[in-house]
C-alpha cells in the first residue's frame, strides 16, 4: 500500500483529525465546567463570610457553648432567608415592570 492512500488519504487522516478536536473540545469543556464551579464555590464561600460578619457584628454570642452556636446558627438562617426574601421581592417587583419598547414613562 502506498503512503497515500488507505488510512493515510485526506480522508483518513480528516476522521482522526475530528476525533482528536472532538476529544480535545470535550476535555476543555469539562475543565471550564470545573473553573466555573470553582469560582463560584469560592464566591459563595467569600458571601457566607461577609454575611455572618454583618449579621454577627454587634450581637454577643458565645460560640465556645453549644446553646451559643445554636442561636448564631438561627440568627444567621434568618439573616439568610431575609436575603433570598428580599431578592424574590425584588425579582416579583422586576417582572411587574412595563418592559416594552412603549415605556411612556421613560420618556423625557
Amino acid at each position: 500500500m502506498a503512503f497515500g492512500g488507505g488510512i493515510f488519504s485526506g480522508v483518513g487522516i480528516l476522521i482522526v483529525s475530528a476525533i482528536i478536536i472532538f476529544i480535545w473540545v470535550f476535555i476543555e469543556i469539562t475543565r471550564f465546567k470545573h473553573k466555573i464551579f470553582a469560582i463560584l464555590s469560592i464566591i459563595l464561600v467569600v458571601f457566607l463570610y461577609f454575611g455572618a460578619i454583618v449579621v454577627f457584628q454587634g450581637t454577643d454570642i458565645d460560640f465556645t457553648s453549644y446553646s451559643g452556636m445554636i442561636e448564631a446558627t438561627k440568627i444567621y438562617f434568618s439573616w439568610l432567608g431575609s436575603v433570598f426574601g428580599n431578592f424574590k421581592t425584588m425579582t416579583a417587583g422586576a417582572i411587574q415592570l412595563d418592559w416594552g419598547a412603549a415605556n411612556k414613562t421613560a420618556i423625557t
